[in-house]
């Protein structure tokens, strides 16, 4: 059963985009007008998809191999191709800029060190797994590579076969596994490998760096006997069936050719809880709408009405909860079979407490002050949401994956880095009263100011911390410590949401300076609250 489902789904929407295929070697006449038309008797939808965009003249031949022989024998899967190179076939400028890596973004830059943004990261998030690796990104097509690679996730157990090969994008593109070495390849369970490394991977961590897994994983990753995997699945086991990083069915649907998202949390928020595209403009999201298919009441799919990278990014550069945690209200686990180990909130800053508070759900618990606290990702789209550059109508790409020519051809270039290594692309285009010096300049006096605003948090946040330590030595009562623990949590997120976004407040530097600027006064607030209990308290008098 499970095998028969998994081949309808791939014929149904995963095989790899048709257009980039289009260069595979041709299909026989016979199987194109007489074999596609018997696909379609079965995948009906797949026919709808298809007569409306650009592939429709695509054979089905050219993703999925072994057709001729399914169709005389259904239990006979057909193969279906999921690497970048399919598509680069038709498609080679993107592709090779997709795997061409950007060398100055370099690799393995920890932001918990003195040089970084977070200098008083362990502090502030101890013992929470980030604490032993917190990098900064790079390049996309290194997503799921270093992945494995971080301290933080699989104990140490995978490392380079040689270190060289932190920069070879092609191979790691064409199968990660090629570069990696297991310290113990017999075993599955997650263990410690190495000293200072944790085991915190769990399945939906890998949501965002590949979708390899599309077909064996049921909507919201729920446990069903047709899901090969699901959220309580073995982490080490699942990730041995992945090969490539953020494949380009991600955002392009392979029959249609159109825009979409695959990201079954994005697609519970914006359409099943009904919040929609653009949850703080109504109108917005009245322009730009998620239509959700549902395949055989197992896998969906988001489909655009118009392109928007706003929401194609959101399917990663956003918060989400991808991990186990517990109940604030009663200090009960919240383990991988919940639903909410799959959840994006889907707001801002400013509403991101109020929202897990409806959920129940926290990430850890602090090591000195106990305060339930939220562990934050990478909220970049949540803070682009109303800032001044979002309202003009820019989009990601328009940043980060810029329109680029080569020759006579324009393209859009895929290999996703910061605008400042493509300013001449990207600043200088709307902003063209400015040389490409000054327009770098710009971005610099943004990021300094907010990046300094960061790190008076921290400090506060630290001095905070350590004020509660004696305010506990010193028997101030529970009551006391129970209010200033509710300051942290608020004071924590103001804060972290800062270090986590990658933008150092660029995307929304109001924003920034407003959370930040709170985060100092919870945490200065805390630290009265806490001296003023101190100085009354048995110990302290």
């Amino acid at each position: 059963m499970r095998k028969i489902l998994v081949h309808v789904l791939f014929l149904s929407f995963l095989a790899l985009s048709p257009e980039a295929n289009s260069g595979a070697k041709a299909s026989s006449p016979s199987f194109r007008q007489e074999g596609q038309l018997e696909c379609y008797s079965c995948h009906p939808e797949i026919k709808e998809f298809r007569s409306k965009g650009k592939h429709m003249g695509v054979s089905c031949e050219n993703c999925h191999g072994r057709l001729t022989e399914h169709l005389k024998d259904p239990s006979q899967l057909p193969e279906t191709r999921t690497d970048h190179a399919a598509c680069g076939k038709c498609h080679k400028e993107q592709y090779e800029s997709f795997v061409a890596p950007n060398l100055l973004s370099k690799a393995r830059v920890e932001k918990a060190s003195f040089r970084s943004r977070s200098p008083l990261f362990d502090k502030l998030v101890m013992p929470h797994g980030f604490t032993k690796e917190h990098a900064e990104p790079r390049s996309h097509v290194f997503a799921l590579l270093d992945h494995l690679l971080v301290d933080r996730a699989y104990g140490g157990r995978f490392q380079l076969k040689d270190w060289t090969k932190i920069s070879d994008a092609k191979a790691v593109e064409r199968n990660v596994w090629d570069v990696l070495l297991d310290k113990e390849p017999g075993t599955n369970d997650q263990k410690v490998f190495l000293p200072q490394t944790a085991t915190a991977a769990n399945p939906v961590c890998l949501s965002c760096k590949t979708q390899d897994h599309i077909l064996k994983w049921k909507y919201l990753g729920d446990k069903d006997s047709r899901a090969k995997w699901d959220r309580t699945s073995k982490v080490v086991e699942f990730v041995r069936d992945l090969k490539h990083p953020i494949n380009c069915y991600v955002c392009h649907d392979p029959h249609s050719a159109g825009p979409r998202v695959v990201r079954d949390a994005l697609i519970e928020a914006v359409v099943d809880r009904g919040e929609g595209t653009y949850p703080y403009d109504k109108e917005k999201s009245k322009k730009t709408t998620m239509t959700k298919y549902v395949f055989r009441d197992f896998r969906a799919i988001g489909l655009l009405n118009r392109g928007d990278s706003v929401l194609m990014c959101a399917q990663c550069h956003v918060e989400y909860n991808c991990n186990p945690g517990h109940d604030p209200r009663t200090g009960e686990a919240v383990t991988m079979a919940d639903r909410r180990a799959n959840l994006f909130p889907w707001v801002n800053v400013f509403d991101y407490n109020e929202k897990m508070r409806a959920y129940n759900f926290k990430d850890f618990k602090h090591a000195v002050t106990g305060a339930s606290l939220s562990k934050l990702q990478h909220p970049e789209v949540e803070t682009f949401w109303m800032s001044k550059h979002e309202r003009a109508g820019v989009e990601c790409k328009d940043c980060h994956m810029p329109k680029v020519k080569k020759g006579k051809k324009t393209y859009t270039w895929h290999g996703q880095r910061s605008a400042r290594y493509l300013i001449k692309d990207t600043c200088t285009r709307c902003h063209k009263y400015w040389t490409e010096r000054e327009a770098e300049y710009q971005v610099d006096a943004i990021q300094n100011y907010i990046r300094g605003k960061m790190t008076k948090a921290e400090f506060w946040l630290a001095q905070f911390i350590d004020t509660f330590a004696r305010a506990k030595e010193r028997g101030v009562e529970e009551e006391v410590l129970k209010e200033a623990r509710k300051i942290h949590d608020q004071a924590h997120i103001y804060w972290e949401w800062w270090t986590a976004e990658n933008s150092d407040g660029f995307h929304n530097p109001e924003m920034a300076r407003e959370s930040l600027t709170r985060s100092i006064d919870l945490s200065q607030k805390g630290i009265k609250l806490l001296e003023e209990a101190s100085a009354k308290a048995p110990k302290g008098q």
